[in-house]
């Protein structure tokens, strides 16, 4: 057996050690250069991100701007209110905390549905409401058992209000909560951030249209939190900035005359001051409570206004579309001068009907008026003066003064959603028809054209804005709500109150004589006794529209279904000589124009030129003269 030579074995011993040690160090190296690169080199990225870690930012949202009346009148407010509300980060067992919650106060599914899709959000750091608007008892059984639900508060908020419940509805609008659609428009603007902490959004009238102005700035909270979630304490917070003010042109108390004056009938007004375009009264009937839809509006609520036959959630003034009838007269009568077709004194002889391509277009008057000018015209709202006038024109001059004055085309107000109408033409009706028969324009369309009748479909605001155009001697502007909005931070008024969009070329003595003939038909003709002893002279035409044709048969009332009968309308301005108000008001299935919406006008322009206020609306009257039917060909 050889031994091993001592030597050897420590040479292999040192080596090994050596080895070791290199390893050794090699580590440590690599540790200490690890440490290097996250203490030195990337401290401050990983001290941001363990600031992140610790410190939370929740948003707050800010209080929603006023909308008043241009006197001061608050129509859009918000109410403060108690909210139970959960902060999900401080409860170790959510579920069990809503159940014996819902033992103290009532929590419907829709709330927990609500407030999961809030967490769902990734809100789970925010207090997030489970249940807004407490009672008064629901609060004191809440604080009585406060001790049993840690990370349960109950807070003061304030919620959207709209103080006079279902007053000017459509003119407001209503916010509610925030929907998928909402958020692909916040997304358009670039402003997320500023709707992070957000609920509501506006959803029609104003409040949709101004909602940039209204919402305000978002502000926040910068909490420190651990690593569970749970909230240590506060460390900074600001404040959010209120929404803007709107100050509207809407007079309020002449809105509420006219939304009394029609009592429980359908209808709209508008009412326009002629010199800015600012609207003083915009009047939808029905109408509904925007209240309902602040918080969510529950189904039986929302089944009720969206199944009734009266459409109250339709703005009539803006969306609704309805032949002029008589209305239309004084621009024909504008337009014969305008274009040369006619004079002021030239007559025409009627005989009770006007024969075209063998058939009778029948007058309001069995035998007819006689010998009749301009001026006859409009008093006794002659139709057989207008059937000759419309062939005489014909279609594209009709068509192509008309468009002049708004007819046929949005008026651009400060509120979405509204119609275009129908000015009807030749090139119109080869859009809308497919086949070429549907698409050729007969020569007899253009007879009913005339009176305001056949194709012809315009919306109030647009009667409304044609009127104060004439009223103030062919000067346009475009109709607006929005007087002037307040900085809520600097006090600032920016004034909203555009300069004139065009002024028609239309000779003066052809408007003076058109607006003698307007004062004649009010105080001489079918408005003569709805604006008796009136105290101030109105110029107007009353109009009645019919919703199908009668074919040459006699309208009787009362042999008619309801939603079967004639439309009645009226449009005026006052005083004549110097207008401050025009208005264009419409009764679904009124009847007469003298008998229904006459007599609203009246009571409106009553309280805006005398401030006399009516004791009530103002019964339909039944011995209103009833000349202005048209018999539709």
């Amino acid at each position: 057996m050889q031994l091993r030579d001592p030597q050897d074995g420590l040479a292999s011993f040192n080596r090994r050690i050596a080895i070791a040690g290199a390893f050794v160090l090699i580590c440590f190296a690599l540790l200490l250069g690890r440490f290097v690169w996250l203490q030195v080199i990337q401290h401050d990225y990983y001290e941001t991100r363990a600031e992140d870690n610790r410190i939370a930012l929740a948003p707050i949202a800010p209080n929603r701007g006023l909308i008043l009346d241009r006197n001061g009148v608050v129509l859009a407010r918000n109410d403060s209110a108690y909210t139970l509300e959960i902060t999900p980060a401080q409860v170790e067992d959510l579920d069990a905390t809503i159940d014996g919650l819902a033992e103290l106060i009532t929590i419907e599914g829709r709330d927990r549905r609500r407030f999961n899709k809030l967490m769902e959000e990734g809100k789970r750091f925010e207090s997030l409401p489970i249940r807004a608007r407490l009672t008064d008892a629901e609060v004191a059984r809440f604080v009585a058992q406060r001790y049993r639900f840690p990370g349960v508060e109950i807070r003061a908020r304030l919620f959207r209000q709209y103080p006079h419940g279902a007053f000017a509805a459509h003119a407001l609008g209503y916010i509610g909560r925030i929907t998928d659609g909402d958020l692909r428009r916040i997304e358009a603007w670039g402003e997320e951030a500023n709707y992070r902490g957000a609920d509501h959004f506006g959803k029609a009238g104003l409040e949709r249209h101004y909602e940039r102005e209204l919402h305000g700035i978002s502000g926040h909270e910068k909490v420190e939190v651990t690593a569970g979630g749970r909230v240590v304490r506060s460390l900074a917070r600001v404040a959010p900035v209120p929404g803007n003010t709107l100050t509207l042109t809407l007079d309020a108390k002449l809105q509420e005359v006219a939304e009394r004056a029609f009592g429980d009938r359908r209808g709209a007004l508008v009412a326009i001051e002629p010199a800015t375009g600012g609207v003083l009264a915009l009047v939808s009937m029905p109408n509904y409570d925007p209240n309902l839809f602040v918080d969510g509006i529950g189904a039986a609520d929302w089944e009720a206004l969206n199944n009734s036959p009266d459409k109250p959630m339709v703005n009539r003034a803006l969306n609704g579309t309805y032949p002029p009838g008589s209305t239309f007269k004084p621009f024909m009568a504008l337009a014969a001068l305008a274009l040369g077709k006619r004079t002021p004194e030239q007559e025409i002889a009627d005989p009770g009907y006007f024969s075209f391509g063998g058939r009778l277009f029948m007058d309001n008057k069995k035998g007819g008026h006689g010998m009749v000018n301009l001026h006859k015209s409009m008093v006794h709202s002659c139709n057989t003066y207008y059937y000759m006038l419309a062939d005489d024109m014909g279609i594209e001059n009709i068509a192509g003064f008309m468009d002049q004055f708004g007819f046929g085309r949005r008026t651009g107000i400060d509120i979405e959603g509204e119609a275009a109408g129908v000015l009807p033409s030749p090139a119109w009706k080869k859009k809308r028809f497919r086949t070429p028969e549907q698409q050729k324009w007969y020569a007899g369309e253009t007879i009913s054209v005339g009176i305001g009748q056949g194709y012809n479909a315009y919306t109030p605001i647009q009667l409304a804005q044609a009127t104060a155009i004439l009223a103030n001697d062919g000067v346009i502007f475009r109709p607006h709500l929005v007087r002037y909005v307040t900085d809520a931070r600097t006090g600032r008024r920016r004034l909203i109150e555009p300069e004139p969009l065009a002024r028609l070329s239309l000779r003066q003595e052809h408007i003076d004589a058109v607006k003698k003939s307007m004062v004649g038909a009010v105080h001489e003709g079918t408005g003569a006794r709805v604006f008796k002893d009136a105290g101030y002279v109105a110029a107007g035409k009353t109009g009645t529209a019919q919703v199908f044709s009668l074919r040459g048969a006699q309208y009787r009332k009362e042999r008619i279904r309801q939603d079967l009968r004639d439309h009645s309308l009226f449009i005026a301005f006052a005083p004549a000589d110097a207008p401050q108000i025009a208005l264009a008001v419409l009764v679904e299935n009124g009847g007469f124009g003298a008998r229904a919406a006459a007599p609203i006008a009246r009571q409106v322009l009553d309280y805006y030129l005398l401030g006399k206020l009516p004791e009530g609306a103002a019964p339909a009257d039944e011995g209103a003269v009833e000349s202005d039917l048209e018999e539709a060909p």
